[in-house]
């Protein structure tokens, strides 16, 4: 059991400790934490992105460009329009927990506390 804890990195002397810190960092903008919210649903285009996150599309794809480096989100190509998706559930997860940590600021029965709430 200890071996897995290891080899997944959570132990306070991992290598990825470093790596996390910058995926944190990564999220400490909210343009990216609300792009990462609207592409739980599934593969959105950049040109619907920008309208969920109220920015321009230039804007939204260079938060877009940042997440794709980060390896948060993946791209395909249509023709001329480009949609993107999340690389996997690791990031949706990681924006939800903060989401409901947020909420244990500010409420002191959160939400997703309540009996029949959802992600």
């Amino acid at each position: 059991m200890d071996a897995d804890k290891s080899t997944c990195g959570r132990e306070p002397d991992s290598q990825y400790v470093e790596l996390a810190v910058e995926v944190f960092g990564m999220l400490a903008d909210a343009t990216r934490v609300r792009l990462i919210l609207a592409l739980r649903e599934g593969e959105l285009s950049v040109t619907r992105l920008a309208e969920i996150v109220d920015k321009t599309p230039a804007a939204t794809s260079q938060h877009l460009a940042k997440l794709r480096l980060a390896r948060m989100v993946t791209t395909r190509r249509e023709g001329q329009t480009i949609y993107y998706s999340l690389a996997n559930e690791h990031a949706s997860k990681l924006v939800s927990d903060a989401i409901f940590q947020a909420e244990h600021a500010l409420e002191s029965q959160p939400r997703h506390h309540h009996p029949g709430a959802g992600e």
